[in-house]
């Protein structure tokens, strides 16, 4: 990704974000709510024209009035009103990057359209249909958590490249990995929220300086009881002496 501009949030004309107090828990179907879902955005159709949404592109209507979310490229934050199947997107403030493989135009249709006004929402199977007065329809689908236990998460957090990660499996009660130099693995049992990880088994390599600091940050979540949570493609962990580690679900 090319950034062309400091990434901040700027305004744009309109876009996502509240709750009415009577609007129940944003469900436009009994099985199925607006609120509190990831989707993926899958397509926006404009004047009989559809075009196809880059991978990455979602958003997430808030039971607490906010919306967030990515064109594709560029992330958004907003106020969203779901009242009964009527949405209506406000106050959209978005970043300003240039992405190699996402064309702007997209950015821009897929913004005006979440931003045309009063949208009628329709969900069926996983699937939710916004759409304007105009006819014009955005098309997303309910995307799930990824599963705790063998999935590779890449560690972000604290370090920031792909040299650190690790896998879960529940059934064997272990998890193995990389601190960033020295592959690492110990026993782990997750239960109501909570992994509690056994002393870890490292390699005893030596790495430059930066790359040690962090695997030592790493190896406090260890010996000890941390609580997990998943959010779509990312996983939290916070451990009883306060060290904090975030991680994402390689594709």
């Amino acid at each position: 990704m090319t950034l062309t501009a400091v990434a901040v949030l700027v305004p744009l004309a309109a876009a996502c974000g509240s709750e009415q107090a009577d609007s129940g828990s944003g469900s436009v179907g009994a099985d199925q709510p607006v609120t509190g879902v990831h989707w993926s955005i899958d397509s926006v159709t404009v004047d009989g024209t559809t075009h196809r949404a880059p991978a990455g592109a979602h958003v997430t209507i808030g039971e607490g009035g906010r919306a967030e979310g990515s064109f594709g490229c560029n992330n958004f934050s907003a106020r969203a009103t779901v009242d009964g199947d009527r949405v209506r997107l406000t106050d959209t403030a978005a970043t300003e990057m240039a992405c190699d493989k996402v064309p702007a135009t997209f950015e821009q249709t897929l913004s005006r359209t979440l931003s045309d006004g009063e949208l009628q929402a329709r969900t069926e199977n996983g699937r939710l249909t916004l759409t304007t007065g105009d006819g014009d329809t955005v098309r997303l689908t309910e995307a799930k958590d990824a599963p705790l236990s063998g999935t590779k998460w890449t560690v972000t957090t604290p370090r920031a490249d792909d040299r650190a990660h690790l896998t879960f499996d529940e059934k064997k009660g272990t998890v193995a990995g990389s601190l960033g130099c020295n592959k690492v693995n110990a026993k782990a049992t997750v239960r109501d929220g909570h992994i509690t990880l056994g002393p870890p088994a490292t390699t005893r390599m030596m790495c430059e300086d930066s790359l040690m600091a962090d695997e030592k940050k790493l190896l406090r979540l260890f010996d000890g009881t941390a609580k997990y949570r998943v959010d779509h493609q990312t996983l939290t962990l916070t451990s009883e002496n306060g060290t904090s580690v975030r991680a994402v679900a390689e594709r």
